[in-house]
């Protein structure tokens, strides 16, 4: 079993199930955990609220964050995630259908380590996912625990 989980923080269920069958697409088995906003998101990361019983050590290889959330928002998700020193570290890829430049500036300015634009298209965003999960799960180097 491959333990390089993913955190997919998205609440259109039409991108969800997209990113998914994406992910399959190109054979990245990882376990994609879905958090359907951003308060959600938080809970999972630091162990609150439905996941106070999830053990704090096994964290995301990599957390795939739409901007656009109900409840706490992806930018203010992201700072909170680069505030805490258990997951100030964890790779985040913004995966957002936003054309605002603002988001973008935003986003780096807040520690993304990269910003992904969703493509319309299956096809290209089955290849985008392709290229994320080979570059974010088998190439990157990621620090010590």
């Amino acid at each position: 079993m491959n333990d390089k989980m993913i955190l997919l923080v998205e609440d259109n269920p039409d991108d969800e199930a997209l990113t998914i069958r994406a992910l399959k697409k190109n054979n990245i088995g990882n376990k994609v955990v879905v958090a359907h906003d951003g308060a959600e998101a938080l809970d999972f990361l630091f162990c609150t609220g439905a996941y106070a019983e999830r053990d704090p050590k096994n964290m995301p290889q990599v957390i795939l964050l739409d901007l656009k959330l109900p409840k706490v928002d992806g930018l203010e998700v992201l700072r909170r995630i680069r505030a805490d020193p258990r997951t100030s570290l964890l790779p985040v890829v913004i995966l957002t259908s936003s054309k605002e430049e603002r988001d973008m500036v935003e986003g780096y300015k807040n520690g993304a380590n990269s910003y992904v634009r969703k493509p319309v298209d299956f096809n290209q965003f089955v290849e985008a996912a392709r290229q994320l999960g080979l570059y974010w799960l088998v190439l990157n180097e990621v620090p010590p625990k």
